[in-house]
């Protein structure tokens, strides 16, 4: 008790010290305001600066009132951690959104709570190929995005395009009707298109551009309003704030500003005023920027008729399309090439454009226009286009790490046997030699798991312990001695003819996506897996076990730094990049999900082309059959059931011989269940068998993971079988008895990856089965089925030797097949 108190007493001091700490902080966020050393500048930054102000007023008011709680000791020790965490990452949010200059949103996710919008619809999204006229389908289809958007709460302000096209194809029309006959006839007539000044097509074009713009949204119960300026709109103080209240007024009554630069009458051309932080109007990409700055816009996203921002001009062998951009690093490393075909500003436009947005808080997408549901796509955070954040965080995109597994994983296979083993080794023993940093983290991942209300059954997957350790340890150990014998195997020789020899050898399938909820001791698993089989391996496991994954995935590092392949093993850090990953089937060869049906399901609806090689639900049986030791069907259903309830090869459905009601048998199974906590329901059959049966079970294709499970009653091992293939996932099944014709028709009769008899479903395990380790379980039939050691990382290749030989000699019978089987000498 006492030492129970002074960790308590000893938690409140560093609570206290902390809330001191935080109050401080806020006190020098609050300050932020006294920095603004012009009115023009807070009153463009008004909407980010009141929100910080307000955030940091908020957290120190409730830091201050848990204090005075504190020293009320009105709080618990779960709730002083609580607290802690609150006050903690709360003010670590909010000075990181000062530090890194004020940018709404970090990451893709956050878009779907973008309020404000700025789109800038492109000349070439919008213009037809001939760039005379608007491309009316493209169009319809935006339209109807943003309206349906606009009518969830969304505030849209549209730059477009176009008028100049539109008026190109009036005035074309135009000047053909006031042609004579033999003008419009005659082969020599000089082409309209080279004499239409684009002022004049601008002037022309424009009401019709509105028009229709006008009537398209009416279609959708929304208004317009069309909003032409120029550069000079923006250099004058009363102009500028006109334009900003007339924007405002207009979003406020719902209608939907479309604002063009006034081409008619452009302004002449001036010194650059970039240098000096502020963007000229040159065409609508930097109209679109300065106007989601003046109106504290939530995010831009400017449309074209390409992906996004490539490494190089698109069409250039090798260019990368870059899904995440950020400019202080990335603007460096690109390459632009020219202008937009049918508008004035090119990518290099854009991306200038969209930086300075950024660096004053504005979210900003480059994507593609012509995409099906581009809009709607963009603001659900999913991964299209360019998405430009400040965030350092996200400098290594996704699709490098993939490239980089893929030519590493070369280097890999290559490498001695001796080599692989080392580093496997070196692995192994770091387990040990790292256990308390290890176990350190993973109780940080446990407390905020627990904390967070995560179930128990989760947080048994979750925690690691010195045990796990070191039979971790013990099975990569396993896994490095049988990497001498992996890569180059020989698994068939055959001798075509007298000097021809063909073999079948292993060789890595090159590599792997693996995906893995709760359980960090996955991931040195298939690590060690990985390497071992020459594969290179990208890891992405769930967010409650961050910490762990994190300095376990350090060690496996160290232990590949060894012989300069880190790059052969990289860990993903966000869930919104699997569904990137997914479509990199030039990278990636195999995906393995580890998880919920749920987990599975989804990546396979996801996958672009990529096999997924898994397992769906655990829904393992065991079968007690008439002729069985009473003793021995107790002590397998205890452990198939108890031993580790959460895992995918524990029990969930236990089948009883019917004889058994009468054997006492199932009395026994339930006392003893019952005396280690089990909650039993029973199946259709078994409820009306029994006056007082335990609750009917909601589904016989249950999956508890938890001290649950469900009871049913059949006739014989025919009838068991029947149960199991209807039921069952083809996971793991088992028959307890002592008649050896009816295991074999259990044995036989089961469709399962895995088919037990008179032993508990536990042993379904690769390391039980001598793996070493499992990269997972497979219930398909192809490649793989059941545990997945390093047999299941592996295809083939054919090698075949000669002499010279050709195909002409055997088909003019100068030579002969001898197609025999041989051993390897």
């Amino acid at each position: 008790m006492l030492r129970v108190l002074k960790g308590v007493s000893r938690t409140g001091r560093h609570y206290k010290d902390h809330c001191e700490i935080v109050t401080r902080d806020m006190k020098e966020l609050l300050s932020v305001r006294d920095n603004y050393s012009s009115i023009s500048e807070l009153y463009r930054n008004n909407h980010t600066h009141n929100r910080l102000i307000c955030n940091a007023r908020t957290t120190r008011a409730s830091c201050s009132k848990s204090i005075t709680e504190w020293t009320s000791n009105k709080y618990s020790s779960l709730q002083i951690y609580r607290s802690v965490s609150s006050f903690r990452n709360t003010s670590k949010d909010i000075a990181k959104e000062y530090e890194e200059g004020r940018d709404k949103f970090m990451y893709r996710s956050d878009l779907k709570n973008a309020q404000s919008i700025i789109l800038k619809l492109g000349s070439a999204v919008i213009t037809r190929e001939d760039e005379c006229g608007l491309a009316l389908g493209r169009l319809a289809a935006l339209v109807e995005q943003v309206s349906e958007l606009q009518k969830q709460g969304k505030h849209f302000t549209l730059v477009t395009s176009g008028a100049v096209a539109f008026g190109k194809q009036k005035l074309r029309h135009e000047i053909r009707m006031s042609q004579s006959v033999r003008q419009t006839l005659s082969a020599g007539s000089i082409s309209t298109t080279s004499i239409l000044e684009p002022r004049a097509c601008a002037a022309a074009g424009q009401s019709g551009l509105m028009s229709l713009y006008d009537a398209m949204f009416s279609q959708y119960g929304l208004k317009t309003a069309q909003v032409l300026v120029n550069q000079r709109d923006f250099q004058n103080e009363f102009t500028r704030r006109n334009l900003h209240e007339t924007l405002q007024e207009l979003l406020n009554y719902n209608i939907i500003p479309i604002i063009n630069a006034n081409d008619a009458i452009a302004a002449p051309p001036e010194m650059d005023k970039d240098l000096s932080g502020i963007i000229s109007v040159r065409d609508n990409d930097s109209l679109a920027a300065r106007l989601a700055v003046e109106m504290s816009a939530d995010l831009l996203v400017i449309m074209s008729d390409v992906d996004g921002v490539y490494t190089s001009p698109p069409e250039i062998d090798g260019s990368r399309l870059m899904k995440i951009f950020c400019p202080h690093v990335d603007l460096n490393s690109v390459v632009f090439k020219g202008k937009s075909r049918v508008g004035l500003g090119g990518m290099e436009s854009k991306v200038r454009s969209a930086t300075w947005a950024l660096d004053r808080g504005v979210s900003v997408v480059i994507c593609n226009g012509r995409e099906y549901r581009g809009v709607s796509d963009v603001l659900k955070g999913k991964n299209i286009g360019t998405f430009f954040t400040n965030s350092k965080t996200n400098n290594t995109p996704v699709e490098l790490e993939a490239v980089e597994a893929k030519s590493s994983s070369l280097v890999l296979q290559s490498l001695p046997a001796t080599s692989r083993k080392e580093m496997i080794e070196k692995l192994a023993d770091l387990l040990i030699e790292k256990q308390d940093i290890i176990l350190a983290e993973n109780k940080r991942d446990l407390l905020d798991a627990r904390v967070n209300g995560t179930s128990q059954s989760l947080i048994s997957r979750l925690e690691l312990t010195p045990a796990k350790l070191n039979t971790l340890s013990h099975g990569l150990k396993q896994i490095a001695d049988s990497s001498l014998q992996t890569i180059g195997r020989v698994l068939q020789t055959t001798r075509i003819s007298e000097s021809m020899k063909l073999q079948k050898v292993t060789v890595p399938i090159g590599v792997l996506l693996v995906i893995f909820e709760s359980r960090p001791d996955c991931l040195p698993q298939v690590a060690a897996l990985a390497i071992s089989s020459g594969n290179g391996l990208l890891l992405k496991g769930g967010k409650e076990a961050s910490r762990s994954n994190t300095i376990l995935y350090k060690l496996v590092q160290e232990a590949l730094s060894l012989h300069n392949v880190q790059n052969a093993v990289a860990l993903v850090s966000k869930r919104e990049d699997i569904e990137d990953l997914l479509t990199l089937n030039d990278y990636i060869d195999l995906v393995i999900p580890r998880g919920s049906n749920t987990l599975v399901k989804t990546i396979q609806e996801q996958s672009h082309g990529i096999p997924v090689l898994g397992h769906s639900e655990g829904i393992c049986h065991v079968y007690i059959d008439e002729n069985v030791d009473h003793d021995m069907a107790v002590r397998i259903v205890e452990d198939s059931k108890c031993d580790y309830p959460s895992a995918c090869n524990a029990m969930e459905t236990l089948l009883l011989h019917k004889s058994h009601l009468k054997s006492g048998l199932f009395d026994e199974i339930c006392d003893s269940l019952k005396h280690k906590g089990v909650r039993l329901y029973s199946g259709p059959r078994l409820h009306t068998l029994l006056k007082f049966s335990p609750p009917p079970a909601t589904s016989l294709r249950k999956e508890y993971s938890d001290l649950e499970l469900t009871v049913e009653v059949v006739d014989d091992v025919e009838e068991a079988v029947l149960h199991i293939n209807q039921f069952g996932s083809s996971h793991t099944d088992t028959i307890v008895t002592n008649v050896d014709e009816t295991a074999s028709k259990f044995i036989s009769g089961v469709d399962s990856a895995c088919v037990f008899h008179n032993v508990s479903t536990r042993f379904s395990d690769g390391y039980r089965f001598g793996l070493g380790a499992e990269v997972g379980i497979s219930t398909s039939r192809i490649h793989a089925r059941g545990p997945m050691g390093i047999d299941g990382l592996l295809t083939t290749k054919w090698i075949l030797e000669g002499d010279g030989e050709i195909v002409k000699d055997f088909n003019e019978g100068k030579l002969n097949y001898l197609h025999s089987s041989m051993t390897d000498a």
